[in-house]
């Protein structure tokens, strides 16, 4: 199964294409989809939108693997921006007919690190440890959208496994 994991934002994006088998998670492909601040709110948007379709053309994911929106109560400018970038993601994934699954942020950082409270740093390092990774994944946006991606992969090998013992 492939699954895009995305860690939404309007000025950085993080995405990682990550293919699942019974051997394990191996990453396809990884990087930053960026914006231009400068520009207004409908041009990235667009932008976003273009090149998340690039990515959904030449990876053809099963699953979309999203953070769910968190926004502190002192910053809700950065939820409101977070979540139209997160509503093009969503809209993205619809279009194409995929799958959509969403995590909280602790769920994630709790799958990977075995601590939902787990900060950046943390994050990056587990994430290299599980991919036998020669350097911290950068920026940590990418670190994030792998984090998403084996989250997600481990609840799907989960569910499968479930399935497999309630056949039995």
């Amino acid at each position: 199964m492939r699954i895009l994991g995305i860690d939404p934002g309007l000025e950085i994006t993080g995405y990682a294409v990550l293919d699942t088998t019974g051997a394990g998670t191996a990453i396809v492909d990884a990087g930053i989809i960026r914006t231009n601040r400068r520009h207004e709110l409908a041009k990235r948007l667009a932008v976003l939108s273009e090149e998340l379709n690039e990515l959904l053309g030449e990876h053809k994911p099963d699953v979309l693997a999203v953070e769910e929106l968190y926004s502190h109560y002192r910053f809700p400018r950065t939820g409101i921006l977070m979540g139209h970038a997160r509503g093009v993601i969503l809209q993205a994934a619809a279009n194409a007919g995929m799958k959509v699954r969403a995590y909280s942020a602790t769920r994630v950082k709790k799958s990977v690190t075995g601590h939902g409270r787990a900060g950046k740093q943390q994050v990056q390092r587990a994430v290299k440890q599980h991919f036998k990774l020669k350097k911290l994944p950068t920026p940590a946006d990418v670190a994030d959208a792998l984090a998403i991606g084996v989250c997600c992969a481990s609840e799907l090998g989960r569910t499968a496994l479930d399935k497999l013992m309630v056949k039995r």
